[in-house]
């Protein structure tokens, strides 16, 4: 009896010891910037080991999502959790040590300018290890490696393509082996050639290296190629999120205008800001 009830005691450690299958909550967070309200109420998962986008229209939130994760904006209300933990509530020692656990790929790469290719990858492993330079090198020329740039480690940032740039910004974001990856458009602005390569690369990079990506893309058929899961934002909230294959096949107005804008002209998101109408503005029909 004893020994079940040891073996069971174990059982349950284990169970609590284990990792939450979301390495990403936010729980029923608001947030905005003085009296414009950006997020309601908003509640989402990201699911371990799985690719999920973030989509929606511009200014629906999805850049506030990331930077409250990474801890740069603090909820006004709710919770943002990260690994179980809560952000806000996170001492600055932790707060510091849950975002070498993260990478982020801005928009455009934001590479450092006045460093090679090389340095730049090289740089979040001088700030953040106290690693030998022999094996900073390694890693960098892995890191390198495995989005194609070994052979670039030399050249500067002005010498290089956007699309190569933003694959330099992919192998400084994972230097440091994340357990989340956070990529702000980063298919923006890059050729059919180089947005396919993008896209192919946080695919496999995601499975090779087990990690969470949490990709942030105005681009539908890239992202629904790669993506495992799929949120729609839409006025500080989710609208609608599943499979690629169960948001197309969405009901909802503002879905359907985004993810089919060919067919449907008009929708929720109209073309003109509210404001007065053009016989206000322009007079027509007023007594001369």
């Amino acid at each position: 009896m004893e020994a079940e009830e040891g073996g069971s005691l174990d059982r349950m450690t284990g169970l609590m010891d284990a990792p939450p299958d979301n390495l990403v909550e936010l729980r029923d967070v608001r947030f905005g910037y003085g009296a414009r309200a950006v997020l309601q109420d908003l509640t989402l998962a990201v699911p371990r080991g799985k690719v999920t986008a973030l989509m929606g229209a511009s200014g629906g939130g999805k850049t506030t999502v990331l930077r409250l994760i990474g801890g740069q904006a603090r909820a006004q209300a709710g919770q943002v959790l990260f690994d179980g933990r809560n952000v806000a509530g996170m001492s600055q020692a932790r707060l510091y040590a849950a975002r070498r656990r993260m990478g982020m790929l801005f928009q455009f790469g934001a590479l450092f300018t006045d460093l090679s290719v090389f340095e730049n990858v090289a740089f979040p492993l001088r700030e953040h290890t106290s690693l030998s330079e022999a094996l900073i090198r390694d890693v960098v020329l892995m890191k390198l490696d495995a989005v194609g740039l070994r052979g670039a480690r030399h050249l500067m940032p002005a010498e290089i393509s956007g699309g190569m740039a933003r694959r330099v910004a992919l192998a400084r974001a994972i230097a440091l082996d994340p357990e989340l990856v956070m990529y702000d458009e980063p298919f923006a602005g890059l050729d059919p050639i180089s947005l396919d390569t993008a896209a192919r690369l946080i695919r496999r990079l995601n499975g090779a290296l087990g990690i969470t990506s949490l990709v942030v893309s105005h681009d539908l058929a890239e992202t629904f190629r790669i993506a495992d899961h799929v949120v729609i934002l839409a006025d500080g909230a989710v609208t609608e999120q599943g499979t690629p294959d169960q948001v197309r096949e969405s009901s909802h107005p503002l879905v359907r205008q985004f993810v089919h804008p060919e067919d449907s002209e008009e929708g929720p998101v109209r073309f003109h800001y509210p404001g007065p109408s053009v016989a206000e503005d322009f007079g027509v029909g007023a007594p001369r």
